[in-house]
């Protein structure tokens, strides 16, 4: 694995990820912002942010097949949710583990949560983009 996960002394452990990544690997890869559309482009879960996270979630780990990858080579994740307020956690943490579950995986790279006003198109709830090493 080309990814090592740690939360160094001096800064908060966090449940959910892990404060720095350490990549050892070679080749980066890059994937864009995933929404919650199946692969015929029809959204998933209108109006529920944990339906649209586990189909963000399941999009990144197909786009990182594509590149010969798996979570275990995420570094980064950055996830963007619309209008978001902190009683949102818990439906986005649900999303998360539901996808987390069906890929037999605990994603658990740094992570950056940002707030923003509106997606591609309205339907869309939540966008997670990622940067993976692998060997």
């Amino acid at each position: 694995m080309a990814i090592t996960l740690v939360n160094p002394d001096g800064l908060p452990a966090i449940d959910v990820y892990r404060q720095v990544a350490i990549a050892s690997g070679s080749r980066m890869v890059f994937v864009a912002g995933q929404v919650a559309w199946d692969e015929e482009g029809v959204t998933v879960g209108e109006g529920d942010l944990a339906a649209q996270a586990e189909q963000c979630y399941l999009n990144v780990a197909t786009a990182l097949a594509g590149a010969g990858g798996s979570f275990d080579d995420v570094a980064k994740l950055t996830v963007y949710v619309v209008g978001w307020t902190p009683d949102k956690m818990p439906l986005l943490l649900d999303g998360i583990s539901r996808a987390a579950s069906k890929l037999g995986v605990t994603p658990a790279p740094p992570a950056t949560l940002v707030g923003v006003a509106a997606l591609d198109v309205p339907e869309h709830l939540i966008e997670i983009e990622a940067t993976a090493v692998l060997d």
